[in-house]
């Protein structure tokens, strides 16, 4: 606690002191100034900039003095066209990607004729980086469905990004890891992870933009960067009238949503401010398609503060509360009714509070660089609760009640100079933050047959802590503070058609295992002009750090003689330290422009690490704790094509296939170990052959405030490791969870005793024609007469834990919106009208089943919601 009070006062001293300087270090600006052939400034000319892949477009007049001005604008290439009555037009190409402000000065010529030449280049569509990204721009956020508006960040990089695999509750894989993403917010690094079931998300109506980096991260990116999401907050800077919206939803599960923004500012000045809330019925993705005991709620507020001091000072903040609440929903087996325990249905909560305060500062060194210096504290409190009678909590999969109080507090400093002259644009920067958990778990056992004082297994250590016996509750309590120290240097260089992109990084790691590395980062990328084709090439080494959430309990918990015990139930137990793992990454790939009309990219991804993490679980709560595997092999590759708007239409398609294999032994955290022991790779349950997701909007030509979103998105399946399978026994990498068995009448048979009727039901399991359901179920199926359309199960004897693992079912989902943006058709604050549909076909599949991270859930069934939106 003193250590917490130390960093607190620290980091509110450099808040203090540093009201001198601003910056957004994901965003730089651009000023200029339009003069006529004499060099006399025109005042009231309208520019505009915009990028056609992303969509992204401001405009602007010029002031008295001729002067214009564009803040916050996310790294990318731009075309700035400037028009004036009684000039031609002038176009103008610009890449804004650094913080330092890029300074455009516009020559109108006086019109010698009535017939304007527009000159559109498809050079402009493509870009020379050598790192593969994705921009994610305001009207794809405004306009695309998303499934959960708790979960939108998770939603929209899901959709957008290739190489994503979806998963349930806002999870995501990114290119074939486990939660090893990072989001920078405004140059704010945040690693832990952001699912709704472990922190809350900055909401998307916060987001100006998104730029996703599947490549080969830069320099300045570390801990978690198999995907880095580069955020851009809205800002309110250069907003003399006040703009903003309300709205008001409510749609399928009793589903409700109010939230409110207000943009205002000067020149010098600007405030962007949102807040809202929302419950739904159907706040989680349950482990049934039926919705029982799954309400929630979420309340945020964010708020954005830019002040412009003078022309080299400035000074920039983000502020962020978030309260979410939310049941943790049934399946048939927790219910009284159908387990039978007497105890009741089963009736678990949690509530997350998240706080964040970052503000950033800059000061302009010279016309080409400056400095960012940027302190931050962000806190999440966790609070697991329960069932009202403890009892009620034992089920299929837990043996054990618990409840839990855990908090991590970040709290860091990054800072940076930024130099961009000729053809360098470099940066050179550090960070430091440590992170102080604080875990406090109770745990008591439920099921009277596991500590039996009759039974062989009976072990007097957790007598005290049978509830059955009339024990009582187990505390426990864990502690760490993790520091770590970042320091590093990049440089992108043009040289003619060539772009590099040179880095290296050095991370000091201080938590419960201590690790330093270096990281060297390099890109190379080349544009053909004539063909309108860009070829590159990258590598990184990168540090990869433990998941936070319970690391404590994991690392220290089995020398706990009582939760040595506990863990027992799940498998081994033996302590083992986290060493930080390290990855090596390569990226090869190209993008091409076809005309003005399509652009395609493409990047063929290897990646090794040595000390690869996942996560397991405790029984069927969200107690959720790190383990490691010796290493893992992730090829793949991914693709992103784009149709810039023409005539009211855009589109983009982006499609992935990324493996995902992990290899024996487990190294660290507690558990069972997956597989057989030996070294021998299996396919982790986030490995997905093929997924993709097409995505196009549309405005009305006769009526440009109507438009109409719609996208498409195929899975292949993730991994099910659990599912019931027959194996090879004389292949040492077939590993089944049924095997198989001699049936009475003759013939081989599949063993399902090991699953309850309701787990086989989730499955989706047919046997001879017959179909499980929640209470009657099969002990046993002959092998060919076992079938499910809910999960693709390997034909007998060839199951193989790498190259044939059981996988869930091919999903097709499809959602849509339309919307009016202007129904009244009103001169000044218009109303708009939304209507989304998710999952319209109503298709019955599911995410995943038993997963070792997070047991089973369903996709979301046909949801239709209904907004306002009055806007001013």
């Amino acid at each position: 606690m003193q250590r917490l009070r130390l960093v607190t006062l620290v980091f509110l001293f450099a808040f203090t002191a540093a009201l001198t300087v601003h910056a957004q270090s994901n965003s730089g600006s651009l000023t200029g100034t339009v003069s006529d052939p004499t060099g006399a400034v025109i005042p009231t000319a309208t520019v505009t900039i915009a990028n056609p892949v992303t969509g992204y477009t401001r405009t602007t007049t010029s002031d008295a003095t001729g002067q214009f001005r564009f803040f916050n604008i996310p790294f990318n290439p731009y075309r700035v066209t400037v028009s004036m009555t009684g000039f031609n037009t002038a176009s103008q190409s610009v890449e804004v990607n650094s913080v330092v402000p890029v300074a455009l000065p516009i020559h109108l010529a006086i019109q010698t004729s009535s017939t304007t030449i527009t000159v559109e280049s498809s050079a402009d569509l493509v870009e020379t980086d050598p790192t593969f990204h994705t921009d994610i721009d305001r009207t794809t956020i405004n306009e695309m469905p998303l499934e959960s508006a708790s979960s939108s960040l998770s939603s929209l990089v899901t959709l957008s990004s290739p190489g994503v695999a979806a998963d349930s509750n806002g999870l995501f894989h990114g290119l074939g890891d486990h939660a090893e993403n990072s989001f920078s917010i405004d140059g704010q690094p945040i690693t832990d992870q952001q699912s709704k079931v472990f922190s809350n998300q900055l909401p998307a109506d916060a987001v100006q933009s998104l730029e996703v980096i599947d490549g080969a991260p830069p320099a300045e990116y570390g801990d978690k960067t198999s995907l880095v999401i580069v955020a851009t907050t809205r800002s309110g800077q250069g907003i003399t009238t006040p703009r903003g919206s309300i709205s008001a939803s409510y749609g399928s599960f009793g589903s409700t949503d109010v939230s409110a923004n207000l943009a205002y500012g000067g020149k010098s000045w600007g405030n962007f401010i949102a807040l809202g809330g929302l419950q739904s019925g159907r706040f989680l993705d349950p482990g049934e398609f039926a919705v029982m005991h799954d309400k929630g709620n979420e309340e945020n507020l964010f708020d954005r503060i830019d002040y412009q001091f003078n022309p080299k000072n400035s000074f920039h903040t983000n502020l962020q509360y978030t309260r979410s609440w939310f049941q943790t929903p049934n399946a048939y087996d927790n219910l009284g009714a159908i387990n039978g325990n007497g105890n009741g249905d089963t009736d678990q909560r949690s509530k997350i509070g998240t706080i964040d305060i970052a503000p950033t500062f800059t000061h302009v060194l010279s016309d080409n660089a400056v400095f960012n210096i940027g302190p931050y504290l962000r806190s999440d409190a966790f609070n697991y609760y329960p069932s009202k009678n403890p009892l009620a909590d034992l089920g299929p999969i837990q043996q054990e009640t618990a409840a839990q109080q855990r908090s991590l507090t970040n709290a860091g400093l990054h800072a940076d100079i930024s130099y961009a002259k000729g053809r360098h644009n470099a940066k050179f920067g550090g960070m430091y933050s440590q992170t102080f958990l604080r875990e406090n778990n109770q745990l008591g056992l439920v099921d009277p047959t596991l500590n039996d004082p009759a039974g062989p297994n009976y072990n007097p250590i957790l007598a005290p802590y049978d509830l059955t016996l009339g024990g009582h509750l187990y505390a426990w309590h864990g502690q760490t503070d993790v520091k770590q120290v970042a320091l590093y240097a990049e440089d992108q260089i043009k040289a003619g058609n060539f772009m590099f992109n040179l880095g290296l990084r050095g991370d000091f790691y201080n938590g419960l295992a201590i690790q330093r590395q270096a990281e060297p980062r390099v890109g190379i990328s080349y544009n053909l002009k004539p063909t309108n084709t860009v070829l590159r090439v990258s590598y990184a080494r990168s540090q990869e750090t433990p998941f936070n959430e319970n690391l404590v309990l994991s690392t220290k918990g089995c020398l706990d003689p009582v939760l040595q015990a506990i863990f027992l139930t799940l498998g081994s137990c033996n302590p083992a330290p986290f060493n930080p793992g390290f990855r090596n990454e390569l990226h090869a790939g190209l993008q091409q422009a076809f005309g003005k009309r399509f652009v395609l990219g493409g990047e063929y991804i290897w990646k090794y690490t040595h000390n690869a993490y996942d996560f397991s679980i405790l029984g069927a709560t969200p107690i959720t704790f790190p383990i490691e595997w010796h290493n893992s092999k992730i090829p793949g590759f991914a693709i992103h094509g784009s149709v810039p708007e023409t005539h009211g239409l855009s589109a983009f398609v982006v499609m992935s296939s990324v493996a995902a294999r992990f290899f024996n032994p487990q190294i660290g955290g507690v558990g069972a170990t997956v597989s057989t022991p030996g070294g021998l790779p299996f396919r982790i349950d986030h490995d997905e052959k093929f997924n993709q997701t097409t995505h196009l909007q549309y405005a009305m030509p006769f009526h440009k405030s109507l438009w109409y979103s719609f996208n498409w998105r195929y899975d292949s399946g993730l991994v099910a490791g659990s599912a019931p399978c027959i194996g090879n026994p004389n292949d040492p990498n077939s590993n089944c969870a049924g095997g198989p068995i001699a049936l009475p009448g003759g013939g081989q048979g599949i063993n399902l005793s090991g699953f309850t009727p309701d787990q086989e039901f989730q499955a989706g399991l047919v046997c001879d024609g017959v179909k499980a359901t929640p209470t009657k179920g099969f002990t046993s199926c002959d092998v060919a007469g076992l079938t499910s359309k809910l999960i693709n199960l390997p034909a007998p004897g060839t199951e193989d834990d790498d190259r044939n693992p059981p996988r869930i079912a091919p999903r097709n989902l499809f959602d849509m919106a339309v919307g009016e943006d202007n129904l009244f058709h009103a001169k000044d604050h218009p109303i708009g009208l939304r209507i989304t549909a998710i999952n319209v076909t109503n298709r019955y599949a599911l995410y995943n089943f038993l997963s070792t991270f997070s047991g089973t859930h369903y996709v979301t069934p046909r949801a239709l919601t209904a907004q306002f939106t009055y806007n001013f």
